[in-house]
């Protein structure tokens, strides 16, 4: 049955993911994951397989991931190449199109009624590999747009273990470190629209009681073409956990899918940005 229509409330915050969605991380993951396939004879990971992977913490080390890749190496020997591979990959991150002009749009924005939009970062990325990512100057002007205390990483430690996304709690705690400085007139999650580049992202913004706008790489798009409605719902099928209740509808009015940041509609969030 489905839930009656309710007025979409004004935005008062954005929380943004990061890998594949400010900064080209993700394809610096392929690179590395593939220079390894290639080093052990194995095919060069498929689009099907890299967007079932995208955005979920230590996918490469998944039951999914090694069932296809059919390693000769035990799956630790694997992780440890990875990561020195990916640590010098890293290094190389730059931001992705559109990253840095609205992170300054929204810093200027204010919606109807006149609040400033608060920004916040949501993260399954650990510490360490975030500073690397984040070491070049290009990638650190992004960081100036959030207050070192709404950068929410994988680690921190009121990420319970086990509960990074598709879970909705990273994006919980980061709506709590915008609430942290008044009692009063505190920011709802209904208030709140989630940027994010992943299928396990949009289901945890829509957990959360976030609104969505889903900017999926090229891959994603096409292994999820036929269901793209379900996966703005947060209703894929994939991460079944028993709590339907807390996710939407199919075209609820709650998300959204584009193709760039380049391309988001402050006017149809009602964000005024000022020159």
């Amino acid at each position: 049955m489905a839930r009656p229509e309710v007025a979409l409330p004004a935005i008062r915050a954005c929380i943004f993911d990061l890998d594949g969605l400010l900064i080209n991380s993700e394809d610096m993951i392929t690179l590395a994951t593939n220079q390894l396939l290639e080093k052990y004879g194995r095919p060069a990971f498929t689009p099907s397989i890299r967007a079932q992977l995208m955005g979920v913490p230590d996918s490469t080390n998944s039951d999914i991931f090694h069932n296809w890749a059919k390693l000769p190496i035990p799956r630790e020997q694997f992780a440890r190449e990875l990561k020195d591979l990916m640590g010098r990959n890293f290094q190389n991150c730059t931001p992705l199109p559109g990253a840095e002009a609205i992170l300054l749009n929204l810093s200027r924005g204010s919606n109807p009624s006149g609040d400033r939009i608060q920004l916040a970062l949501a993260s399954s990325t650990k510490s360490q590999s975030y500073k690397m990512k984040m070491s070049r100057s290009e990638t650190k002007q992004l960081l100036s747009f959030f207050q070192p205390d709404r950068r929410i990483l994988g680690d921190d430690s009121r990420v319970r273990q086990g509960r990074g996304k598709p879970e909705p709690d990273i994006y919980l705690i980061a709506l709590q470190s915008l609430n942290s400085y008044s009692d009063d007139d505190l920011i709802l999650p209904s208030e709140c629209l989630v940027f994010e580049d992943s299928v396990a992202g949009v289901v945890a913004g829509r957990r959360a009681g976030m609104r969505v706008v889903w900017v999926p790489h090229p891959d994603m798009v096409a292994e999820y073409r036929a269901s793209q409605k379900d996966v703005l719902a947060g209703k894929t099928g994939k991460f079944e956990r028993g709590d339907d209740w807390q996710v939407g509808e199919v075209d609820d009015g709650w998300a959204e899918a584009i193709s760039s940041l380049e391309d988001f509609s402050y006017e149809k969030y009602g964000i005024d940005v000022q020159p």
